[in-house]
């Protein structure tokens, strides 16, 4: 790596600063104050790493964490899309993919490419690791809403099935946590935290 490669990961570091200002709608875990897309994609590769055992294939996690910590970069430039935002479609990925150009491109020839193609991997969500990363990405606020009493499923009049066919991804990374997500999502609807 040459002087200029340095300078120019160095200005990426500095821009990649920016998602720590990106306010997610999901609560933290017990509490009043929205998550931010930092906390969220270090939470996901802390997931990862400690619930990799349950992946159905074998999976590179090496790779898994590298997507969970990039997959949300995009957010700096296309914004934060709310899961289940009634207006604008969750998979927004041409905006998304001129943002992880813009962003992406700021390093070395070939990280960025690197970079770019691990984002693209996780959202076209085919590969196992892709499919494990996706695990996590929808376990988390499942988990976060449920430990807040309906969390932004009752501040935002989301239903049962709603949350159901969106969290039926985990299902794709993981049977185990599948099952223990589905059973989350019951009780939330015996707990009169979710509507059904």
């Amino acid at each position: 790596m040459t002087t200029e490669d340095l300078l120019k990961q160095i200005e990426f570091i500095k821009e990649i600063d920016k998602i720590k200002y990106i306010q997610r709608r999901t609560k933290l875990f017990s509490s009043d104050r929205n998550e931010n897309d930092a906390e969220h994609s270090w939470h996901l590769a802390m997931m990862a790493i400690v619930l990799s055992e349950y992946s159905d294939k074998e999976i590179d996690l090496s790779k898994v964490i590298k997507m969970v910590l990039i997959h949300d970069i995009v957010e700096i430039d296309a914004g934060d899309t709310f899961i289940y935002d009634q207006d604008k479609n969750h998979d927004n990925t041409e905006e998304e993919l001129k943002s992880a150009k813009r962003i992406f491109g700021i390093l070395p020839e070939k990280q960025a490419k690197e970079f770019i193609e691990i984002w693209t991997e996780f959202e076209d969500g085919i590969s196992n690791e892709a499919k494990f990363a996706r695990s996590m990405d929808r376990l988390e606020p499942l988990l976060q809403n449920t430990s807040n009493n309906g969390g932004t499923w009752k501040e935002y009049g989301v239903k049962y099935h709603t949350v159901y066919e969106k969290k039926k991804v985990i299902k794709e990374g993981s049977t185990k946590l599948w099952n223990y997500a589905e059973k989350l999502i019951e009780n939330s609807v015996e707990k009169g935290i979710l509507e059904k």
